[in-house]
């Protein structure tokens, strides 16, 4: 049986099926080639391991040789008491760990580090670092050194550190409370993480694939979207997630979308009144979306508009999105396709460097351009809140270019327009998906680019600031420019709807 492993476990808390599908899944349909945007990714991540390790000072590295050679070895260095050891091995039955560092404490205990290329903490202060919550697949992967260390008979505290993006030490202390309703700790999250594992590996447990929009860079994405669709699973549903694909297969034994529609509302809402458990998760109105969006699917075949959907009419209309690199906080291209009297014409405001100098100068210059349209005679419309709360970050780090105030009030106005809400509040679609790319293709439009994708986008312009090739920088400004056509096709579909 293969062991359990740190990278396992973090893809269990990503996808519980990967973990069973990398051993037993059809191997045919995994998509051997890494993505791109994975690897510079990946590669971004070693680069930044090499850049802390080279400021660490004296460091035992046991990062060559076989797994067996440094697990002998680790286990030696550990007992001589070494001070700071890189990349040792640690191994016991099904169980090995690589902890990026295992540190001497002044109490004789060796803690386990993780140099991570991100924030600590989730939701933690992005200038400061400071608050936020353990990161659950950064607190498994600690907790598999943690176990490791006190079985190989090294005392430990249940305690472990993440080095972050800034170089600051996240203390993680695993007997802290996870779930407070339910008293269960970090620890006893872990511990049933690792089982649920085992068991996988094993082929002594099974489950289910399952489509969603944040799968999209796993090798395995296009074959699980293929068995959801050829089992009609309901996670081809928009709004059914594997959570509530699990709950409503179980506790309802419906498996199929066409089975939705055969749901009795009644009937359930009588058994949640006897029966709180029943259900737990799943609401009336959650399942009343469900039903209408099966039956959208099955039988009416078209997107339904419940009831009018009021938007502004302007000389100007600006269909607006970004680019920006999350992992490195950084927005290289403000993109505006404007219709208005004398045409269409798409605008870019983009950062030819990845300097703040360059960031700042992109950002500036889309204000300016704001400014030269007639007030109140102009219409914005984007998909998702993402760009609205990018643009408050970026007022926090460049507060001369625009005032707090001013950029709250141009999202608040009345022709400022998120599509994506009033897509949720207002329509349906028989489709798994409510992505601008989903609806967009639905609706006949065609990207330029082969490969259209935000993520590689984002590994264009690394690439763009290696070689300085305009092409590659060409190549962004026209996906965005169809990221911005898209956004003015739904809108001009959501008027005729």
């Amino acid at each position: 049986m293969p062991f359990i492993t740190a990278s396992k476990l973090y893809d269990y808390t990503q996808c519980p099926h990967r973990v069973w599908r990398d051993v037993y899944g059809p191997q045919e349909e995994k998509i051997i080639e890494t993505n791109p945007f994975v690897q510079m990714l990946w590669d971004r991540g070693v680069q930044h391991e090499k850049d802390v390790i080279k400021g660490l000072g004296e460091i035992l590295d046991l990062s060559h040789g076989s797994y067996e050679e440094r697990a002998k070895k680790t286990l030696e260095v550990l007992n001589n008491k070494i001070p700071l050891i890189y990349q040792g091995v640690l191994r016991h039955e099904n169980l090995m760990g690589i902890p990026d560092l295992l540190r001497l404490e002044p109490d004789g205990t060796y803690i386990p580090i993780e140099i991570k290329s991100g924030m600590g903490f989730a939701g933690a202060d992005e200038e400061s670092g400071e608050g936020g919550k353990m990161k659950k697949h950064y607190a498994v992967q600690l907790a598999l050194y943690v176990e490791l260390l006190e079985r190989l008979g090294f005392e430990h505290k249940n305690k472990g550190i993440i080095l972050d993006i800034h170089k600051e030490e996240a203390f993680y202390n695993l007997n802290e409370l996870l779930n407070k309703i339910e008293k269960t700790t970090v620890w006893d999250y872990y511990q049933k993480v690792k089982n649920n594992v085992g068991l996988l590996l094993k082929n002594e447990s099974q489950n289910l694939p399952a489509y969603s929009g944040q799968c999209k860079l796993c090798p395995w994405y296009a074959s699980c979207k293929k068995w959801v669709l050829e089992n009609n699973d309901l996670t081809g549903l928009f709004y059914v997630g594997r959570s509530k694909r699990d709950i409503i297969n179980q506790e309802l034994g419906v498996y199929k979308i066409e089975d939705v529609l055969t749901i009795d509302l009644k009937y359930i809402e009588e058994k949640k009144k006897k029966d709180k458990k029943f259900l737990k998760g799943v609401g009336a109105d959650t399942l009343i979306k469900i039903i209408k969006r099966a039956n959208i699917l099955i039988n009416i075949k078209a997107p339904v508009a419940y009831d009018k959907i009021g938007l502004p009419k302007t000389s100007h209309e600006l269909f607006f999105d970004i680019e920006d690199d999350p992992t490195q906080e950084f927005v290289y291209l403000h993109g505006v396709y404007e219709r208005g009297p004398k045409g269409e014409r798409f605008i870019d405001f983009t950062a030819e460097d990845n300097s703040p100098k360059g960031e700042k100068k992109a950002w500036s210059n889309f204000w300016k351009y704001i400014k030269t349209l007639p007030e109140n005679d102009y219409s914005v419309y984007y998909y998702s809140p993402h760009e609205k709360t990018t643009y408050k970050k970026l007022q926090k780090q460049y507060p001369d270019v625009i005032s707090a105030e001013e950029v709250v009030q141009f999202f608040e106005r009345e022709n400022t327009i998120d599509l994506y809400h009033v897509v949720l509040k207002h329509t349906d679609w028989p489709l798994p998906s409510y992505s601008i790319k989903e609806l967009a293709v639905y609706l006949g439009f065609k990207w330029r680019d082969k490969t259209p994708s935000g993520a590689l986008s984002i590994q264009w312009y690394n690439d763009y600031l290696e070689t300085k090739d305009e092409k590659i920088l060409e190549r962004i400004k026209l996906y965005n420019e169809d990221d911005c056509k898209a956004t003015m096709v739904l809108k001009d579909a959501l008027v005729k709807l």
